[in-house]
């Protein structure tokens, strides 16, 4: 038996992709200017996801814009989000990024995670090791 404040909670969940620390994301937020209403998109990486699968739940998305980090933080079935996009997914063995705010450079990058960096990583190595190959068999 649920109450009415379950019930209407669970109509205003969204169908979202499965989100986790370490992924890039663009957030689709709509911006309301006076009479006018757009939307704005917000890029980076999530850094804490909090409230598990409650309407109440929110990732915060971190990104760098020259050179100053800026965080937001989005409840996840907000009626002002649109949507939320998957661009990539980073390796990462922590469920809350926080040090990657004083992580700078080459220490604020994740490796990529999935099947498709694998496929990448193979075509490198055959790119890089083709030429080399090549000059081999000339010099015999």
């Amino acid at each position: 038996m649920t109450t009415l404040l379950e019930k209407f909670n669970q109509e205003q969940l969204k169908k979202l992709p499965d989100l986790r620390p370490g992924d890039t994301v663009k957030v689709h937020q709509k911006i309301k200017e006076g009479d006018k209403e757009r939307i704005q998109i917000y890029q980076g990486i999530i850094i804490a996801k909090k409230h598990g699968k409650d309407i109440s739940s929110t990732i915060t998305v971190r990104k760098v814009v020259d050179g100053i980090g800026v965080e937001r933080v989005f409840p996840i079935h907000s009626p002002s989000i649109e949507k939320i996009e998957i661009v990539g997914s980073g390796k990462v063995r922590r469920s809350k990024l926080y040090y990657l705010r004083e992580a700078k450079g080459k220490k604020s990058r994740l490796k990529k995670r999935g099947v498709a960096a694998a496929v990448v990583e193979e075509v490198v190595k055959e790119t890089i090791e083709s030429p080399a190959e090549e000059k081999n068999k000339e010099e015999k």
